[in-house]
């Protein structure tokens, strides 16, 4: 059977106007894409792009504000491409996109870059990661690298002023989470400069350094850590024990801040992807309790244990046989799982991911203020693996 010429028409004007919306999205892509990693050279290193290896991101009040202008014009140019006419996965991306740019505008609006630290995370801490997140193989990496660090107290004054600001405005961490925070700082200021995490890159070089370039590269990063680095952690420290701690809030919620019901909300939105609210997310959890109540009621059941529910807490707390005695027995069992679970993987997701990680120690210097494990992630084209922190600090507690 023959196709009229008017349907054919019809697919062909179909298609073609399919295809220019598709090349339009294509484009505003590529453009919010390369601004993002010129704003934040961090994350540029971090994909493999290697234009802006020398610098440390523009974090001040002004440079925020200016992403955010940025965001609200992208988010405008999206919603005037038809993003019901792109098909497959150019959809699919059009609602991540708008979504993103959504959390960035929304972020910005609720002040979120007043918390550029967690309790377990923050600016310091990232930047501590930096000898195992950045490429090394050649001098001009070396010195990109010693650049950085010298521009640590530049990065950092920038974060205190955004810290100010939310002691100023009330946006600041609760300050029960801040007990003993001071560990994430305190590691970094060694009398021996050769004790630095900074220092690692300098105590081996690979072959692919010249000999020639090797004792000036060292004595140019040891005075960076010494001149640059280590003075900054130290002002830090200063500033959270005299400034930050004793001004931060008694309470704990979101919602305790000013507008924090709607900062709230956006939160519970940005990390569900789900119109929900705050509340519904609460009753979610009070049925989970309920649901996993049952189920630790049924298994008391099964194991015949004689005593309230009370007692059997107490008993799965404080019996030895339900933690490690050491922490290679925990990174044992932990490597175990994570190798049990790899043969599982094929199984559930089409596509698997090339590269491979391992399990590796929460770093000293922040263990006793982080959770109990967390996949973090490699530089892509790196030779570093991705690997799976497991927590071994206070083993009493696994």
């Amino acid at each position: 059977m023959r196709t009229p010429l008017a349907a054919l028409f019809v697919l062909t004007t179909t298609f073609g106007c399919a295809a220019d919306v598709s090349s339009s999205f294509h484009e505003l892509l590529d453009e919010a894409w390369e601004f993002r990693l010129q704003e934040d050279p961090l994350f540029a290193t971090s994909t493999g792009d290697r234009r802006f290896n020398d610098q440390l991101p523009d974090v001040s009040a002004e440079a925020e504000a200016r992403r955010a202008d940025v965001n609200r014009d992208l988010l405008i140019r999206l919603r005037d491409i038809d993003g019901e006419a792109l098909l497959g996965e150019d959809r699919i991306s059009y609602l991540m996109f708008e979504r993103q740019l959504e959390d960035a505008v929304a972020d910005f609006e609720f002040h979120g870059y007043r918390f550029p630290m967690t309790v377990d995370n923050g600016f310091h801490i990232s930047f501590a990661r930096l000898p195992n997140q950045v490429p090394l193989a050649t001098v001009e990496d070396y010195q990109n690298y010693i650049t950085r660090l010298e521009g640590f107290p530049q990065y950092l004054d920038q974060h205190l002023t955004l810290l100010r600001e939310g002691i100023e405005t009330g946006y600041t961490l609760p300050r029960v989470i801040l007990e003993g925070y001071e560990v994430t700082v305190v590691t970094h200021l060694v009398a021996d400069l050769r004790e630095s995490l900074f220092y690692a890159p300098f105590a081996e070089f690979p072959t692919t350094i010249p000999e020639g370039d090797r004792s000036r590269l060292h004595d140019a990063g040891l005075a960076a850590i010494e001149g640059a680095v280590i003075p900054a952690y130290a002002r830090f420290l200063q500033f959270l024990t005299e400034e930050y701690i004793p001004s931060a809030r008694e309470t704990t919620g979101a919602s305790d801040l000013d507008n924090g019901r709607a900062y709230y909300e956006h939160l519970v939105k940005s990390f569900t992807t789900l119109d929900i609210t705050p509340d519904e997310v609460h009753q979610t959890g009070l049925r989970e309790v309920e649901r996993i109540r049952a189920q630790m009621d049924s298994i008391i059941q099964l194991v015949q244990f004689r005593g309230s529910f009370g007692d059997f807490l107490q008993y799965l707390r404080t019996d030895p046989q339900f933690y490690p005695k050491t922490g290679k027995e925990y990174l044992t069992r932990a490597a175990y799982i994570a190798k049990k679970m790899d043969g599982k993987l094929p199984s559930l997701f089409k596509t698997l991911p090339r590269q491979p990680y391992g399990i590796q120690e929460v770093p000293d210097h922040i263990a006793p203020k982080y959770t109990g494990g967390r996949y973090i992630g490699a530089r892509l084209g790196g030779t570093e693996p991705g690997y799976y922190w497991v927590n071994v600090y206070a083993l009493e507690s696994r």
